[in-house]
């Protein structure tokens, strides 16, 4: 008996769908992921290129910023100019101060009040010192304001002393130049003393309330001190009279003038010339008839004229 050989068995159709469905799917997210990346790099690269600059907004914006570091850097160097020139006109009125001052010392030394081969007010101050041994260092504005702060107080004390020593001195010259002493004339001879004597006009026993001096017709006529003119022109018996009040009740009168060179009201200084030696009002020659007054009343001039300076 002949038996039939059974045959393999095919595959299902469905394992065979499903492998090529697989296969497709497969191939089909790998196509979705390319494109999906492919669009990702090119969004990416239009966003950095969106984001970047091109090169003439680069350049603009580049240029901004240089005006805007220029215009801070103007700013800066504007701050630092007033800086100083505030410095500056503080240094110029320490210059004026100085120059005050200097002038003050020198007055100082002419008046005789300092030694002038102590104080030589004409050249810088001597200074000096070793050298030392660290690096020498530049001032800054701070440091410079500080400093300059430091010799404006500086300034204002020795101001303040040298104001009150010259205050001092021109009291003492004033009253050296109110004192009354020596002659009215720079040559000439006592020809009439204070007190009684024989007139020369009537003959008769008179009071003679000053001192005569003769000398040369037109000679100088000056002040024996400081003071103010309160006559200056003509007086009876007097002829033409200077009288000038020194202070103190002291008044001298300068008579006989043949001119006068003041005025009322005039400052003068002493030695200075007040009148020319004349003969007018009664008097017999050139002379002037000097007189000096204590409080309204004469007394004797020779005592003024032979006295010392104090």
């Amino acid at each position: 008996m002949t038996t039939n050989r059974v045959s393999d068995p095919l595959p299902p159709p469905a394992i065979i769908l499903n492998r090529r469905f697989l296969l497709a799917l497969l191939t089909f997210v790998l196509m979705l992921t390319a494109i999906a990346s492919w669009v990702g790099y090119t969004l990416a690269v239009a966003k950095i290129e969106a984001e970047t600059p091109a090169s003439a907004e680069l350049v603009v914006r580049w240029q901004a910023r240089l005006q805007e570091q220029k215009a801070a850097l103007a700013q800066v160097e504007t701050d630092v100019q007033h800086q100083v020139d505030a410095m500056t006109l503080r240094l110029g009125a320490m210059q004026g101060r100085l120059l005050r001052l200097d002038a003050l010392g020198q007055r100082f030394v002419e008046s005789g009040l300092i030694n002038n081969e102590e104080f030589d007010f004409s050249a810088p101050a001597p200074v000096g010192g070793p050298e030392v041994l660290l690096p020498p260092e530049s001032y800054n504005v701070p440091g410079l304001s500080e400093m300059i702060e430091r010799l404006e107080h500086r300034l204002d004390n020795r101001e303040q002393q040298l104001r009150l020593l010259d205050k001092l001195a021109l009291r003492q010259k004033l009253d050296d130049e109110r004192f009354v002493e020596g002659r009215p004339i720079s040559w000439g001879w006592l020809s009439s003393e204070y007190g009684y004597r024989t007139d020369p006009f009537s003959g008769k026993r008179t009071w003679h309330g000053g001192v005569d001096l003769a000398g040369k017709d037109g000679s100088d006529i000056v002040a024996v001190a400081a003071g103010v003119v309160t006559w200056a022109g003509k007086r009876r018996g007097y002829g033409n009279l200077v009288e000038i009040a020194h202070g103190d009740g002291l008044v001298t009168r300068y008579a006989h003038a043949k001119t006068v060179s003041v005025k009322v009201g005039d400052l003068v200084q002493k030695a200075e010339v007040v009148a020319l030696m004349g003969s007018t009002g009664r008097s017999t020659g050139p002379h002037v008839h000097f007189e000096v007054l204590k409080h309204g009343r004469t007394t004797d001039p020779v005592k003024y004229m032979a006295r010392a300076s104090h």
